[in-house]
């Protein structure tokens, strides 16, 4: 597997633009019955004065939605499903990108459309999209904006939006919530810091067997990454992407990279150089197979949550499968 040059330059002359929100497959729409899911642990503590925000916030925009507080991911995913049965055109989803992922899942392969309040952290999906991230904006966005078809990835049945990984991240997320839990609501990041050092300072290694669209390597490593579409992998504008809509899977890895090394890749990264790294490979590709010596359960982390996989992972793209509500371009923006 070699490391394809400028791959978000191709990317963007595949698809003749250079923002997912200009170019992606717009579809009709239709705003009869709308559903709003709100992750109560996401933002502020006052609940109900939140709930009445959002209620105000769509009733300024002129559109009536149903708004539903869902305690945990289980609740989000049951109102998700119900709300899709229940024939809503549009089901918004409110939290940050595991709760959009929980929506998501749902509809995908659905007529439902998909509409995004970022009350999240990072907000990665909204962002690559060009939602606004204020909450009367991206409202308004699912009043005013347009039906548009994007690509998902799935790994094992299991959908993301933006990637899932396994290796380091998977078991960082899972040492960050147990010291979450001693911390509290607002010990987030310090938990996030001191469980990156546990991880770090054992740093283990996967042995694994990679194919991708049959081009097979072996690799010992401490990460794994597949990316729904191509992440920008270099300078300032690294997480991004420019497009989620190219029907394809992105794929990352190491090779025997230890934490020095991954230290010099970042830094490469910042200043444009990542894929003159020897250690570093990276492909696009449509099916991408993960195999271990022998089957076995591992962490996988898909959209900043993790869950517990057998091997082999079969990753896949899933192009057009998911409707979500983009802003509309003037046409002098194109």
């Amino acid at each position: 597997m070699t490391t394809p040059p400028a791959i978000s330059q191709r990317a963007a002359a595949e698809q003749g633009a250079t923002a997912t929100h200009e170019h992606i497959r717009e579809q009709p729409r239709d705003d009869a019955g709308v559903e709003v899911i709100i992750n109560a642990s996401a933002g502020t503590d006052d609940k109900d004065g939140a709930k009445r925000n959002i209620e105000e916030a769509f009733t300024a925009c002129g559109l009536e939605a149903h708004v539903s507080l869902a305690h945990g991911g289980e609740e989000i995913t049951e109102l998700a499903r119900r709300a899709v049965e229940q024939d809503a055109r549009i089901v918004v989803a409110g939290g940050g990108d595991g709760t959009v992922n929980a929506v998501a899942s749902e509809l995908v392969g659905t007529k439902a459309a998909l509409g995004v309040l970022p009350l999240g952290t990072l907000n990665h999906f909204a962002k690559d999209l060009g939602i606004p991230l204020t909450l009367a904006d991206a409202a308004r966005n699912v009043l005013e904006g347009r039906a548009a078809s994007v690509d998902v990835g799935e790994v094992n049945g299991h959908v993301f939006i933006n990637n899932s990984s396994l290796g380091l991240y998977p078991r960082i997320v899972r040492r960050r919530e147990k010291l979450q839990e001693r911390l509290g609501r607002g010990g987030k990041w310090p938990a996030f810091f001191w469980a990156a050092l546990s991880v770090l300072r054992r740093y283990p290694f996967l042995n694994v067997r990679l194919s991708a669209d049959g081009e097979d390597i072996a690799r010992r490593t401490p990460f794994v990454f597949v990316g729904n579409n191509e992440y920008q992998m270099e300078s300032f504008n690294i997480g991004g992407r420019a497009c989620l809509d190219a029907g394809h899977l992105s794929l990352y890895v190491t090779h025997r990279t230890g934490r020095w090394g991954l230290l010099r890749l970042a830094v490469r990264a910042l200043f444009g150089r990542l894929r003159e790294a020897k250690d570093f490979e990276a492909t696009c590709a449509k099916e991408i197979w993960v195999e271990t010596h022998k089957p076995k359960r591992m962490p996988v982390a898909t959209d900043g949550e993790v869950i517990l996989l057998t091997t082999p992972l079969h990753y896949r793209v899933r192009p057009g499968a998911l409707r979500v509500i983009v802003p509309k371009q003037a046409a002098s923006d194109e």
